[in-house]
């Protein structure tokens, strides 16, 4: 197993790797942002990605995003193919495109959105803090790209302050303090549980 930096001869892997994330998102039953070939290629190209291969066969993928002229950025689109599951790859990925990300943008925040609490775990383990959504980027870009998300309600009506997603940040300043995180164990048990409860309020109204 080989996880690199992406270049162009992994563009042909694009289709595949939006196809698996799609599934992925029908699977569990959650909102996702949906990625078109077309961008995948375009971020592969800019080498701001890293894909992971077996043999040739795909296996997993996570992409860089950068928002307010470099300040903030994002690790998005992280997938791992179904065969590859169960095995740590994600954790493997995820750590590869953050210490990637730290290297390209060093002073910029590192952010993300997510509902899965495997991926919370991992971002936490990184450093990640779970925050607030005002205090992740404002470029309307980036939450335009949300539009496309089945839970996209429900940040419209809460006006871009929560949703059924947690946002968790790595701020590269305080990560040089050591200042140690303020939440303990308990705090994903705390995020679950209101995940839960949106979850709930929203599939009772469209009952």
């Amino acid at each position: 197993m080989h996880i690199v930096i992406a270049n162009r001869s992994h563009t042909k892997y694009a289709e595949t790797i939006c196809n698996t994330i799609n599934e992925s998102a029908k699977e569990r039953g959650t909102g996702i942002a949906k990625r078109s070939p077309e961008y995948i290629m375009e971020k592969i190209e800019q080498q701001h990605a890293v894909i992971a291969l077996d043999d040739g066969k795909f296996a997993g993928f996570c992409y860089i995003e950068s928002w307010g002229h470099g300040k903030y950025v994002a690790n998005s689109g992280l997938i791992v193919h179904p065969d590859f599951r169960g095995m740590g790859l994600a954790k493997r990925i995820k750590q590869e495109i953050f210490e990637y990300s730290k290297k390209k943008f060093p002073e910029a925040k590192i952010f993300g959105i997510t509902t899965g609490m495997a991926v919370m775990k991992i971002n936490y383990d990184l450093g990640y803090q779970p925050v607030t959504f005002s205090e992740l980027t404002d470029d309307p870009s980036f939450w335009k790209g949300c539009q496309t998300c089945k839970n996209y309600d429900v940040l419209t009506r809460t006006d871009h302050k929560m949703c059924l997603c947690t946002g968790m940040l790595y701020d590269p300043k305080k990560a040089s303090e050591k200042q140690k995180h303020p939440y303990d164990k308990k705090v994903f048990k705390r995020l679950k549980s209101i995940k839960q409860t949106l979850f709930l309020k929203k599939k009772k109204k469209t009952s």
